[in-house]
């Protein structure tokens, strides 16, 4: 089947995988038949060409933007009215889109005869396998995620408890957001954006979701989750540490760190070609389960589970930070060499918090490769 493709590489991973340069404008994408083609303006000619001398360029113009416009079309209209020309040129009648194709462009190449089929399993599948520029902006990505953790161990091993049990530092009081601010810094520093991230402390730290806001108590675990996007390509990577600082972690809190550990170390030396990531889970299922606590295997049908390891084990990275495969309880799939998988092994309580630790892999003939590196270490 032939595909099809519209958007822009800054927002469409499916078109960030077969264009690697980052174009704001949108443009089409399309295979007849194996050979690719890009419909664009001239101003993405030169990008294009660099990333894709394989796929043949054409001009907007040569299928009567101009005249589109003259007529009093909106710029918007027009391109779709061109996408729709393309497929007439290049004889697409049917083809596979991915599940972010806009609903304007399908209605009008529907209109317009061809037959467009969802088909968001293909596209995954395409960019299952990294490309070796993909791979090299996971591991830019992992570098800018360890500046990022370092900057925040530094601050937190620089704090000292006060008589309130909170962090001081320079005279104030060290926030979830002041390490939040050091990360992105760092992460800036090394050619990686990190517009959101999570620095939570004591209970926030059991809200997978919670960014974390306010003081850092003493001895309370801090959650760390950084995902930076790396600028030259798009890719992400996938990192978490715990972190304790100020004062001893309580009994249960170096408890779960001590599981999390020995689950990750567990699940990365099953990862190779052939596993699913649902034996992956169960796997770290396993480590929970034996030490008495509830996991999404254990739990009633139905029922919410907000405590022990109430989350997936992972999940693909890439050009989007949560991707195919699924390392979970819906992880059927097989993994391949390369594959990029994040590995998250987690314990969290309310109202005490909890501990994660999360590693970048990538999945190679014989086994895997850690792509992130920084130590597993509780205190700072």
């Amino acid at each position: 089947m032939d595909v099809l493709i519209f958007g822009d590489t800054l927002r469409s991973p499916e078109l960030r995988h077969e264009v690697a340069a980052p174009i704001a404008d949108p443009f089409l994408y399309g295979e007849h038949h194996g050979q690719a083609f890009v419909v664009a303006t001239q101003l993405e000619e030169t990008d294009v060409r660099r990333v894709r001398p394989d796929a043949e360029f054409v001009d907007v113009e040569e299928l009567g933007f101009d005249e589109l416009i003259a007529s009093g079309m909106h710029g918007d209209d027009a391109l779709t009215e061109v996408a729709l020309r393309a497929c007439a040129r290049f004889g697409i009648e049917h083809a596979a889109v991915p599940r972010t194709f806009p609903v304007a462009v399908a209605d009008r190449l529907r209109e317009g005869g061809v037959r467009l089929e969802v088909d968001a399993p293909r596209f995954n599948a395409r960019r299952r396998v990294k490309t070796p520029a993909e791979l090299e902006g996971i591991r830019r990505a992992a570098r800018a995620a360890e500046a990022g953790a370092t900057a925040i161990a530094a601050l937190l091993a620089a704090a000292e408890p006060d008589g309130a049990g909170l962090l001081q530092l320079d005279d104030g009081v060290l926030t979830s957001e002041r390490l939040q601010a050091a990360a992105r810094d760092a992460a800036q520093a090394n050619g990686a954006t990190l517009d959101e991230l999570v620095a939570a402390a004591g209970p926030q730290g059991a809200d997978a979701h919670a960014a974390g806001t306010g003081p850092i108590p003493a001895g309370a675990p801090v959650v760390c989750d950084l995902w930076p996007r790396d600028r030259a390509s798009g890719c992400y990577a996938d990192f978490t540490r715990t972190f304790v600082a100020g004062a001893d972690p309580s009994d249960d809190v170096i408890a779960w760190h001590g599981l999390c550990r020995d689950a990750l170390a567990r699940v990365l030396d099953a990862v190779a070609p052939g596993i699913t990531g649902r034996e992956l889970w169960e796997i770290a299922c396993d480590v929970m389960e034996a030490a008495g606590h509830p996991t999404q295997r254990t739990k009633r049908p139905g029922e919410p589970l907000d405590r022990g390891a109430p989350f997936a084990l992972g999940h693909g990275v890439g050009l989007d930070v949560h991707e195919e495969p699924a390392v979970g309880r819906s992880g059927g799939d097989a993994l391949v060499a390369g594959d990029v998988v994040a590995i998250e092994p987690c314990l969290v309580y309310p109202g005490v918090g909890g501990v994660r630790i999360e590693e970048t892999v990538l999945v190679t003939e014989d086994g895997c490769e850690v792509i992130t590196r920084f130590d597993h270490e509780l205190r700072v």
